[in-house]
């Protein structure tokens, strides 16, 4: 029997990897900064100066959390890191803009199994470019090293952000009206959700290699699948600035009809029509592949829109230029109806466009 006690190294966790990690995403963390912001990387906070909200009459704080899910697995068996922090802060700061508000900040929790320093600053290389991109300062975050319950390879990752709207600027169902135009806005793949479905799909049913090579991609299916969730909080803010917007809707688990339904009032149901756009080739490749039914496919994926804006019919060309000026590709999808005694919150109709 071994003389020598017990030590958290032998345990498995590394603290001299840990500060190396700390080390290498400093500047990466320096690049989200915003001037608001006090104090650097290492302190046991991040502070936010809220003076910065005296501009505002009444301010509301708004609160998301989220994580990427399964997804996190194909970014690990690819060797690619540096991309699932977009999704990770898209799926966080669109959630806030929702209601109107700007995201200000956001933390993050990186949980691996083992530290390897240079894999970890990639993670959260991505988290800040994803900040970046949303407008909003990475002011903290937490990697914890959790040795026997994942493996050298294995990591998770989530994230927390806080916004700010001026309170009689609050989106929601309240301002939706019978006619406003229902604008949906591309997404750039699956984003983050439904991937334990694509998973089972290509390696259970198909059993195909993320390397292969799929033509209607132009890349491989791995290359596919770890496209980056797209960031729409800058264009969103962009909108309320430049025209009225009575709500919001980002899809995300549970798919388009199932999301927009949650901010449409009672009395009032969402018609969006699939005649209006087409849906991207990965979503005919699950759909194919997996013998997968369309209304789980919608119940599961974005199916091709990853934002919904529900403006007044006199904002409709305002709100489409104003997308296409940021280079995001938009359309009108449907409308704001009365319910029937038949219909619920939203629903799609019609043949996608082929």
């Amino acid at each position: 029997m071994s003389e020598t006690g017990a030590s958290y190294a032998a345990a498995g966790v590394d603290i001299e990897a840990g500060d190396r990690a700390v080390e290498l995403m400093k500047e990466w963390v320096r690049k989200t900064r915003r001037p608001e912001v006090l104090g650097g990387l290492g302190g046991f906070a991040g502070l936010f100066d809220a003076s910065a909200l005296k501009r505002y009459e009444r301010p509301l704080l708004a609160s998301a959390t989220d994580g990427v899910g399964t997804k996190v697995d194909l970014a690990r068996q690819m060797g690619v890191y540096d991309t699932i922090g977009h999704d990770l802060v898209g799926m966080v700061v669109d959630d806030l803009v929702v209601c109107g508000a700007e995201p200000l900040f956001m933390t993050d929790y990186i949980c691996v199994g083992k530290v390897h320093p240079e894999r970890v600053a990639a993670i959260v290389k991505g988290i800040a470019e994803g900040c970046v991109l949303a407008g909003c300062a990475l002011v903290g975050g937490e990697t914890a090293e959790h040795p026997g319950l994942l493996g050298p390879d294995d990591f998770d990752v989530a994230g927390a952000g806080t916004g700010v709207v001026e309170a009689d600027r609050l989106l929601g169902a309240d301002r939706i009206r019978t006619g406003d135009a229902v604008i949906a806005m591309a997404s750039s793949g699956l984003h983050s959700n439904g991937y334990s479905l694509v998973r089972h799909v290509v390696f259970d049913r198909a059993g195909w290699a993320l390397d292969r090579e799929i033509p209607d991609f132009g890349r491989t299916l791995g290359e596919e699948l770890l496209e980056p969730t797209k960031i729409y909080s800058l264009d969103c803010l962009a909108l309320t600035r430049t025209t009225e917007v009575h709500a919001f809707s980002h899809v995300t688990g549970g798919g388009l009809a199932a999301n927009l339904a949650r901010v449409v009032p009672d009395g009032l149901h969402a018609v969006v029509d699939r005649s209006t756009w087409t849906p991207g080739a990965v979503f005919d490749l699950v759909g194919t592949a997996g013998q997968v039914e369309r209304l789980e496919l919608e119940k599961t994926l974005n199916m091709g829109v990853g934002m919904i804006a529900v403006v007044p019919q006199e904002s409709v060309d305002v709100a489409l230029t104003t997308l296409a000026d940021r280079g995001v590709d938009a359309w009108v999808a449907g409308e704001i109806t009365e319910r029937g005694e038949h219909t619920t919150g939203a629903a799609l109709v019609g043949d996608y466009a082929s």
